[in-house]
């Protein structure tokens, strides 16, 4: 059997696959090991994966946020050993997760838009070229947050338009000071601006909605996607939750750029297992 995961820090997505090429899903708590202890992924593998697993286990292929370093990725392995002694154990961060799930074994562009967003230049097995990636304060171009930052800072300054903000107050009926708060008191600010997101999908019929994300998507591509050698020629791919519900639109703005977008895919995990399919042979 192989098990294949994808890891977030809200839930892991996880494929089993047996020799016979049949295929179970699971799923349990997310994780990453900057916010969160390894016993909170030990007692998610003892109480909720290992008793779906029926038989021994070949390999573990794990595509996780927060696994970047070799001490990280070396924490995590020890885990999954304690549980499937003799397994193989690869642990990967979700950058390439998401190239594989969406490039499979081909060159091209993979990109992450969701909450946060990033890119990469693959080869058709590893990642070897990266637009730094800045984060939600500094960049984040295209990405939930940074959508949602442009959206507030214009309900704020009163510069989006007035029957719009007012659905907006009516839907997020807070104060500028509790919009202060939850951005630089509260835990996970990024992941509150996303929220705003799905406001702007309901009105994307409203000029300033639609020009709010197109604006937005065509930063992503010249600040990322148009800094790779070979941008034209390749097929650019995207992966997250804002890519899937905005494709359309993404699309619109990549045949604008002179950019080919192929796959946009809401979740890696199944581009992952079809990956993967050649090592139960």
């Amino acid at each position: 059997m192989i098990l294949v995961a994808d890891s977030g820090s809200s839930k892991i997505d996880w494929r089993l696959m047996e020799a016979d090429g049949s295929i179970r899903q699971a799923q349990t708590p997310g994780f990453n090991p900057y916010y969160q202890p390894l016993d909170h992924l030990r007692e998610s593998l003892r109480d909720t994966l290992k008793p779906q697993v029926s038989g021994p286990v070949r390999h573990i292929y794990y595509y996780g946020t927060g696994v970047s370093s070799e001490r990280n990725q070396e924490m995590v392995r020890s885990v999954f050993l304690e549980f499937f002694p003799g397994a193989g154990v690869e642990i990967e961060w979700d950058l390439l997760g998401a190239a594989r799930a969406l490039c499979g074994r081909e060159r091209g562009i993979a990109c992450i838009l969701g909450t946060g967003s990033n890119s990469c230049l693959y080869d058709g097995t590893r990642i070897t070229e990266q637009v730094a990636n800045l984060g939600w304060i500094l960049a984040d171009e295209g990405s939930g947050a940074s959508i949602g930052k442009n959206l507030l800072v214009d309900y704020l300054r009163k510069k989006m338009p007035e029957a719009l903000a007012m659905q907006f107050q009516k839907r997020f009926p807070f104060t500028r000071e509790e919009f202060l708060e939850k951005i630089y008191q509260q835990e996970k600010p990024s992941t509150f601006l996303a929220t705003f997101s799905k406001f702007i999908f309901h009105h994307i019929d409203d000029p300033y909605c639609y020009n709010l994300v197109y604006s937005a998507f065509a930063e992503f591509y010249e600040n990322n996607v148009m800094k790779y050698a070979g941008h034209k020629e390749l097929k650019v791919h995207f992966v997250g939750s804002i890519a899937f519900y905005y494709s359309d639109l993404l699309r619109q703005v990549a045949n604008d750029k002179g950019v080919a977008v192929k796959n946009i895919l809401e979740t890696p995990i199944a581009g992952l297992a079809l990956f993967h399919k050649k090592d139960l042979i």
